[in-house]
């Protein structure tokens, strides 16, 4: 399993991974198939998890995973394109110049989006893969079963993600 980190941000220090493979099952690696269903938590009402869903919300993740990498790809490939396009600007007035730096700002920007979605996918299937799926960062309590089917990369229980946003 390879992880290269590019620094996204030198005031925050925050790192996000450009690429990642998770290994299948079998191969060192836990997969959807290794994951105790059981082990998983659920709130109060909720049925417990099947290894069917487990199977699926890994197989979502890992998805996004890889539809993310290629985002990755193609807007670093769109980058270099507009950074190598920048130098030849003769004779561009200055509504051209603007334009070209709107389009290399958004590109810059989808790119960094992708790579932060990315990073918290692949922390979501390790924690998948490992421990503390499912459970609140914040509080400890269980996510809840419904919301993780609805978004995989949760790491807060509505009540702490509502406290969250408050601030």
């Amino acid at each position: 399993m390879s992880t290269t980190r590019r620094k996204t941000s030198s005031s925050t220090g925050r790192v996000a991974a450009t690429s990642r493979k998770h290994a299948p099952a079998g191969s060192g690696a836990r997969g959807a198939e290794s994951v105790d269903p059981a082990e998983l938590p659920v709130r109060a009402g909720e049925e417990p998890w099947t290894s069917a869903e487990v199977a699926e919300l890994h197989q979502e993740l890992n998805d996004d995973a890889d539809r993310l990498r290629s985002e990755i790809t193609a807007a670093e490939l769109a980058l270099n394109g507009l950074m190598r396009d920048s130098n030849d600007g003769a004779g561009d007035d200055q509504v051209d110049a603007g334009t070209k730096n709107i389009s290399r700002e958004s590109e810059l920007a989808l790119a960094n989006n992708a790579r932060d979605s990315l990073a918290q996918t692949e922390r979501a299937l390790a924690r998948l893969e490992g421990v503390g799926f499912g459970v609140c960062e914040s509080c400890g309590q269980a996510v809840g079963k419904a919301r993780l089917q609805a978004f995989p990369r949760a790491t807060l229980c509505v009540t702490c993600k509502a406290k969250q946003e408050r601030r």
